[in-house]
């Protein structure tokens, strides 16, 4: 979980000079994107194929390919080569993703995986501070490609640990893999994360080009269905969709994943850029929302498994994170930086009430045999969320900013003295005064409304949480038949006891 989340976090205050090197403002979005969308097609596969064959060894396989993909991003000469590292990163880093979360079910009961899901959600927020420092402290000092190189140590001594160390269940089951499944999904989440890509910056939303990935988008999607329909062993069984609550918090990470990278995708080049702070200060200033974050993830852990009672703890996460980018709306050039962490840290808390917890109601919602596969298709809908939410936050912030700049630059400026495409923090300090000024004007007015735009949806998130049913969470681990929203209407002792066959009758046709 490490390797995997400091991935999404260690270029936040690198990407502004490396893009800035590398001559690709207008493909910054990608080197985050690629590497979202990878890791999102590969994550229900790894769920499935763990379920089916046991998850040591698909483990082993992901991780592999992760430091593979960490070699090319560290060699890349160009944009192409350093996206393409990216993308074979997202490979291996999906399965880290799924199979940490996965793995934990192998060993430990609902009822104490809170505790343990809550420490997941701290990893996540060491990783957040961990990710930009380094990646501020490297382009500052040893150069932005030790991003890429510092996963080698890591991923080896992981790779070691796992194989020495992870003692898991064996499975021998016959694979038959969904190949339509796979592919339909690729073109599918592709053609998606192209258009909010493409929209409205590269080409216009009524254009040829955006009108036939749509087309292409509902075709994949719509076969997608029809494949899984039909398909023996289906990577996202449409059975899942059964579960009430497997629904609504899907629905609502797909929610916190778009407001998540949304808004956190470029808060580190808005800090540089409008605070003149350097990479490795943007990244100290993100302490504060890594610090909530913490705080309330680990909390709320430890407070599920000793209450059994965590409903309320994903609709509160939602009031805070709407509240949190409310405020943070209002940002003006003059707003004071201990304002502006103040509300950092209440995103972060907001975040932190309810990311793990959505997991933790997924999971209690199957048998242990399908867990990976259900956390999988859970994590697979929260990604795509999250690739969406960085790539419309993207394009909206990006195609604003080349309207303001155009708007507002002095005659000339544009031009003459700034390449808007080779636009780094670096290049920024050597304008005049009156061009800077222009520029960190445009900066913030190109992000901040964009805060707003997220709000609407949080409320849709928290509506759907309100419908989640709170089902006790099962206290002994448990091999026996669905535990679905049916549990509902079972006596809720024998469903927290973690019933199994030796229990009931097996219901026939069930696992």
């Amino acid at each position: 979980m490490l390797l995997a989340s400091l991935d999404q976090t260690i270029f936040s205050t690198a990407l502004p000079t490396i893009v800035g090197e590398l001559n690709g403002v207008d493909h910054m979005l990608w080197v985050t994107t690629a590497y979202l969308v990878a890791a999102t097609i590969m994550m229900p596969i790894y769920g499935k194929l763990g379920d089916l064959l046991g998850r040591k060894t698909i483990f082993l396989a992901a991780l592999s390919v992760f430091l593979v993909g960490s070699i090319v991003g560290g060699l890349a000469s160009d944009m192409t080569w350093l996206i393409i590292g990216r993308a074979i990163q997202g490979l291996g880093g999906g399965g880290l993703m799924i199979l940490s979360q996965a793995i934990i079910a192998d060993v430990v009961p609902v009822r104490e995986r809170s505790k343990y899901m809550g420490i997941m959600g701290a990893v996540f927020g060491i990783s957040s501070i961990a990710g930009p420092l380094l990646g501020g402290w490297f382009t500052e000092s040893i150069g932005w490609r030790w991003a890429f190189w510092i996963n080698i140590p890591l991923g080896l001594a992981a790779i070691v640990c796992a194989a020495v160390f992870l003692k898991l269940p064996r499975h021998h089951a016959k694979v038959r893999l969904d190949v339509w499944g796979i592919l339909t999904m690729a073109v599918a989440v592709t053609s998606i994360i192209l258009i909010t890509s493409w929209g409205g910056t590269e080409y216009a939303w009524d254009s040829s080009t955006i009108v036939t990935l749509v087309v292409v988008a509902v075709i994949a999607a719509a076969a997608f269905v029809l494949a899984e329909y039909r398909a023996a062993e289906p990577i996202i069984p449409l059975s899942l969709f059964k579960s009430r609550n497997f629904v609504l918090a899907t629905v609502a990470g797909l929610v916190i994943g778009v407001a998540m990278f949304g808004a956190l995708a470029y808060l580190p080049t808005y800090l540089q850029m409008v605070t003149g702070v350097n990479a490795t200060e943007s990244g100290l200033l993100m302490l504060p929302m890594v610090v909530g974050l913490m705080l309330s993830s680990i909390t709320m852990g430890q407070l599920a498994s000793r209450t059994g009672r965590y409903k309320w703890m994903p609709i509160a996460g939602m009031v805070v994170v709407a509240t949190a980018l409310l405020l943070m709306s209002t940002l003006t050039v003059a707003t004071s930086l201990p304002v502006l962490l103040g509300y950092l840290f209440l995103l972060g808390l907001g975040i932190g009430l309810g990311m793990q917890i959505l997991v933790l109601i997924v999971q209690n919602s199957f048998p242990d045999s399908q867990v990976g596969t259900a956390t999988a298709s859970n994590n697979f809908f929260r990604e795509i969320g999250a690739s969406l939410g960085g790539a419309v936050v993207g394009s909206l912030f990006t195609s604003r900013l080349t309207d303001l700049l155009t708007d507002r630059m002095p005659a000339g400026g544009a031009t003459g003295t700034l390449e808007t495409n080779s636009l780094s923090p670096a290049a920024l300090d050597a304008l005049p005064d009156a061009v800077q000024d222009v520029i960190v004007g445009a900066y913030n007015d190109a992000l901040t409304p964009v805060f707003l735009m997220l709000v609407p949806l949080i409320v849709v998130g928290l509506i759907v949480l309100l419908f989640v049913k709170e089902v006790p969470l099962r206290a002994s681990l448990e091999q026996g038949a669905s535990l679905g929203d049916a549990n509902q209407k079972k006596d809720p002792a024998l469903v927290a006891a973690g019933s199994s066959s030796t229990d009931r009758p097996r219901e026939q046709g069930t696992p």
